[in-house]
């Protein structure tokens, strides 16, 4: 580790906070990404189970 802290210089304690603040960033967006696309699927589930069927290019409903 500090052969690493070494070759980046003094600012070495800045630039590996950056880069776990940007890794804890990146998995926070995609956990909430994955959670939300669980919800959309049930709640599109649930309308297709109610009958509202999806809408065709031309305004129909199918």
């Amino acid at each position: 580790m500090s052969a690493l802290t070494a070759g980046l210089g003094p600012h070495a304690g800045f630039i590996l906070a950056s880069y776990g603040a940007v890794a804890v960033i990146l998995v926070g967006l995609t956990l909430s990404i994955v959670l939300d696309h669980r919800v959309q699927k049930r709640a599109l589930a649930a309308l297709e189970q109610r009958g509202a069927g999806r809408r065709r290019p031309g305004g129909e409903t199918s």
